[in-house]
């Protein structure tokens, strides 16, 4: 309105200055008219308050991805609100499409000065969490005054503010006190003790200032307003406009109910409900509200805060001044023409036309990702391919999008906030899902409405599913637990969440379940079973060879083990009960025996499903057959000839392979005995050899030391014939290990006991 009056104004002063020219002015009036239409167009864009959200997508990692929607006119300026914690994620995220061929010349935000960067710009040099202290050093030196001391008010300059540790009472107790010192104008120094009842109040009015100030920057830090980001649109006609981004959401939760007819038919009712809480700045008026069951890579960078960088300080480098001298003069010549100095004057370079054409760069090169139609459509057709949308059907009524009174899909008066009546949750085939990546989705198509601050439960599933009441019982969790074994014949994965369960119209007992996938079965369990006892009354377990491998050392034997474990189930309940006992499953080739066959089997369990009759006991006896394999390695140094009788004894039809390696084991065993006695003997002869020699050079020159050369003698030749035994020894040693390695090496034997 303001700018077509803005043209009328311009038209109707060129008809008055037109009226005064002679004919042929309609030309000068039609260039008068084109120049205000020019003038009009090169306006600032004009701006809107709101561009609303229509598509929310909530995952369970705590992000969503929000995009609004709207049409633009010409030159437009659009303004989206957020909350502060927003922004980052938003700046990080942002992606704007202006679809009409126009282009965004620039996003605008509101921004914020770091509290320490703000408090720079005051002279009180404080920091954001001052003590009383602190406040006072900040007031040395300044003219105050001082009420409620000894004396009446006090004007003077503020000099310090000190401690004392003071004694208090008669013990040895202490307390600090602080004091101030104030010189008054006539110079005298007053010393006043800081009490409850003193106050001092600066004199002057721009500290005064500084200090409201510095209380509204500290205020400022406890608000939580919104911050405007506002975007340029520039282009012709109508277009629409499209902004997405991610933000911080609280996590979307499952929660289903699980309720029982009254009289058993196998299956129950499955209700499926998320709970969507909106905390961030804008309405979801009549969104498309998609539900992800998975957790995206998402992280926070402090985007929208002033980053400073740290400089290094450098100081400021000085000339050494030297001491005074005097100095001889020279002879006088004939006097000098000095040649003017340079003329200094200031560089302005072309610094705002350089600025100018960057941000021209940054606008082109934003219009032509704008306009971009291959990145549009990876930008938004990524959930095309991957999401089915809800075809809504509502049981007692329709699903509707306002926010009028009574019961509705929205926010509004009567059950308010958004949340939905039981009567009104989707009938069967009503919602399906997609899995993308390790995603799935659920996508409602008819619109949702959830004001800020409002949460709402949003139904995803009613459908009625086979399901069995069981009683669960594991060794690793002793008690017995009732439970119900479900089966999801939906076309939806189960989000994982709480769930509920009913019986003849009243509550029996909560629990969790993981996700469920179409297809699959998962017991469910909700209380425990009082009713029922189960133990174990006998455990058995047979060993018996059945293989033996032989291969160039290496023994391989294969033992087939039968184990048998026996269960008892007591019901002492007036009703009959199925009992699901769970029994740990033995992988690496374990079976079960023939004839047993488990309910249901999964990686670490069998499920064994056992009837019991009220007030009676069922057994059930649960044998498992595999191997065991037990490896050796055959060694010329490891001394196995015990080993290898065992297994001549155990397995007759090795001893004509294994005969010639016992032989040699017992000869190198034989070699290494001979190989320690002489060793013993060597040591016995070179302790006799050092004692002959030590007495013989005590009775040097005696007659008694001739006996001593004879016994030296000896044992010099004992010693000598032990050393050579020893080394002849080590070479039969040496020869027996070779030829007992050539023996093992060339072992190859291989026996089965269904073979014998």
């Amino acid at each position: 309105m303001r700018r077509n009056l803005a043209a009328f104004s311009f038209l109707a002063f060129t008809l008055t200055i037109a009226a005064q020219f002679p004919p042929g002015g309609a030309a000068q009036i039609k260039a008068a008219a084109k120049a205000s239409e020019t003038a009009i167009a090169g306006s600032s864009p004009a701006a809107i308050k709101d561009l609303p959200v229509r598509k929310v997508v909530l995952y369970k990692n705590g992000v969503g991805y929000f995009e609004h929607a709207g049409t633009v006119s010409g030159n437009q300026r659009v303004t989206i609100d957020f909350t502060s914690p927003q922004l980052n994620d938003v700046l990080q995220s942002l992606t704007v499409l202006d679809e009409g061929g126009g282009r965004i010349a620039g996003v605008n935000y509101n921004s914020t000065t770091p509290l320490a960067e703000q408090l720079k710009t005051l002279s009180l040099g404080m920091t954001d969490d001052p003590t009383s202290t602190e406040l006072f050093q900040a007031l040395r030196g300044q003219r105050v005054e001082v009420l409620g001391g000894p004396g009446g008010a006090i004007t003077g300059r503020l000099m310090s503010i000190e401690s004392r540790t003071e004694k208090s009472g008669t013990g040895d107790a202490t307390v600090d006190k602080f004091y101030l010192t104030l010189v008054a104008g006539s110079g005298a120094v007053r010393v006043i003790e800081v009490t409850p009842a003193l106050s001092v109040r600066p004199l002057d009015g721009n500290l005064q200032g500084q200090l409201d100030r510095y209380l509204e920057l500290l205020s400022t830090t406890h608000s939580t307003g919104l911050r405007h980001l506002t975007l340029d649109s520039l282009g012709q006609g109508q277009r629409e406009l499209r902004v997405s981004y991610i933000s911080e959401v609280p996590v979307w939760k499952s929660t289903y109910r699980i309720v029982f007819p009254r009289e058993a038919n196998g299956k129950a009712t499955m209700q499926g409900w998320a709970v969507v809480d909106n905390t961030v700045g804008a309405d979801w008026d009549s969104v498309q509200l998609s539900l992800v069951a998975g957790a995206p890579q998402s992280f926070i960078q402090p985007l929208s805060q002033p980053l400073y960088s740290r400089r290094p300080e450098i100081p400021i480098a000085t000339l050494v001044e030297t001491t005074p001298q005097t100095h001889e003069a020279a002879e006088m010549d004939a006097p000098k023409v000095m040649a003017a100095p340079p003329q200094v004057s200031a560089y302005a370079g072309p610094m705002a036309g350089a600025a100018q054409m960057q941000m021209n760069s940054a606008n082109r090169n934003f219009a032509a990702l704008s306009n971009d139609k291959k990145l549009q459509q990876q930008l938004h057709g990524n959930y095309q391919n991957q999401t089915v949308n809800v075809q809504s059907e509502m049981v007692n009524g329709e699903l509707g999008s306002g926010s009028g009174s009574g019961y509705g899909a929205g926010a509004g008066g009567g059950i308010g906030g958004g949340v939905y009546r039981p009567s009104d949750a989707i009938a069967e085939g009503d919602v399906s899902t997609n899995a993308f990546d390790d995603f799935f989705e659920y996508a409602l198509a008819a619109p949702v409405t959830i004001h800020k601050n409002e949460s709402a439960m949003v139904p995803i599933l009613q459908q009625e599913l086979p399901a069995d009441h069981v009683t669960l019982w594991s060794e690793s969790e002793p008690t017995p637990l009732r439970a119900v074994w479900l089966e999801n014949t939906s076309k939806l994965t189960l989000d994982s969440g709480s769930f509920s369960i009913f019986e003849s119209g009243e509550f029996a007992g909560e629990g969790l379940l993981d996700p469920i996938h179409p297809g699959e079965k998962r017991l469910l369990s909700y209380a425990t079973d009082q009713a029922v006892r189960v133990k174990v009354t006998n455990r058995d377990n047979k060993r018996t060879l059945h293989h033996v491998s032989i291969q160039k050392g290496v023994i391989v034997e294969t033992h087939m083990n039968v184990v048998s474990e026996t269960y008892s189930a007591t019901n002492s309940a007036d009703v009959d009960r199925v009992v699901l006992l769970e029994h740990a499953r033995r992988n690496n080739g374990w079976t079960l025996d023939d004839g047993l066959k488990a309910e249901e089997t999964s990686p670490n369990l069998y499920r064994f499903k056992v009837s019991v009759a009220a007030h009676s006991t069922a057994k059930l006896e649960v044998r498992e057959r595999g191997p065991q394999y037990t490896t050796v390695t055959l060694n010329a140094n490891a001394g196995q000839q015990e080993y290898l009788l065992d297994l001549v004894k155990r397995v007759p039809d090795a001893v004509d392979k294994l005969k010639p390696v016992i032989d040699a084991e017992t000869a190198l065993a034989d070699l290494e005995t001979k190989i320690a006695d002489a060793e013993k003997t060597e040591k016995t002869a070179a302790a006799d050899e050092a004692r002959d020699r030590e007495n013989l050079t005590a009775l040097k020159g005696n007659d008694a030391a001739k006996r001593f050369v004879d016994e030296l003698n000896r044992a010099e030749d004992q010693l000598q014939a032990t050393r050579k035994q020893m080394a002849d020894l080590e070479l039969e040693k040496q020869a027996a290990t070779e030829k007992l390695e050539g023996l093992i090496n060339g072992l190859s034997f291989d026996w089965s006991v269904t073979e014998k």
